[in-house]
């Protein structure tokens, strides 16, 4: 994988968080706390993706059905065995 080299400024607060982060042993450097919050952010927005995907899904799928939830429960109960 290559790596592009960034600068970024950050506040002297939020600078004195990165520092506390890599003195609780958290990170070693930085470079690594920084990846770290880019890929949490890119998996975010994965989830939000996929819940707008099924909301999406969901919306197009038709009209509502009523729900019998004895009826369901029954079925439930028929191919898994009650507990």
């Amino acid at each position: 994988m290559t790596t592009t080299r960034k600068t970024i400024t950050v506040t002297t607060r939020q600078d004195d968080w990165i520092k506390a982060q890599i003195a609780a042993g958290e990170f070693t450097n930085d470079s690594e706390y920084i990846r770290d919050l880019i890929r949490r952010d890119q998996a975010s927005k994965a989830d939000i993706d996929a819940i707008r995907a099924a909301l999406i899904e969901g919306e197009e799928s038709g009209e509502p059905q009523p729900f019998n939830s004895a009826s369901f429960k029954q079925k439930m109960a028929a191919k898994y065995g009650t507990k």
